[in-house]
C-alpha cells in the first residue's frame, strides 16, 4: 500500500515534469531560439529526474539501491519517459516487497 506522502511525491514529480515541458513550450512558442537555449530546455526534465534520484545514491535501503540500478540501466537504453515510469514503478514495487 502506498502512503499518502509517497503518492503526493509521485504526483508532484509528474506535475513538475509536465509543467517544465508545457511552460517551456508556452514561453518560447513562435520565437527563434539559440542552440544553447535549446540545449538547456531539452535537459530540464532530466535535471528534475536527477534531483529526485540523486539522494538514493547514499540510501541504506536495498530496495532504493536496486531501483536506482534498474533506473540507470533503463536510462542507458530508453528515452526519458519510459525511464521515469520504470524508475517510479520499480521503486514502488521494490519498497513494497523488500
Amino acid at each position: 500500500m502506498i502512503d499518502s506522502l509517497t503518492l503526493a511525491t509521485i504526483l508532484l514529480m509528474a506535475l513538475t515534469t509536465y509543467l517544465t515541458r508545457i511552460l517551456g513550450y508556452v514561453a518560447v512558442h513562435n520565437r527563434t531560439l539559440s542552440p544553447r537555449l535549446m540545449a538547456v530546455l531539452e535537459n530540464v526534465p532530466g535535471c528534475v529526474l536527477i534531483s529526485v534520484i540523486a539522494p538514493r545514491f547514499v540510501s541504506d535501503r536495498p530496495s532504493d539501491l536496486l531501483a536506482l540500478v534498474i533506473t540507470i540501466v533503463a536510462a542507458t537504453r530508453l528515452s526519458l519517459l519510459p525511464t521515469v515510469i520504470i524508475g517510479v514503478v520499480s521503486t514502488g514495487l521494490l519498497r513494497q516487497f523488500l
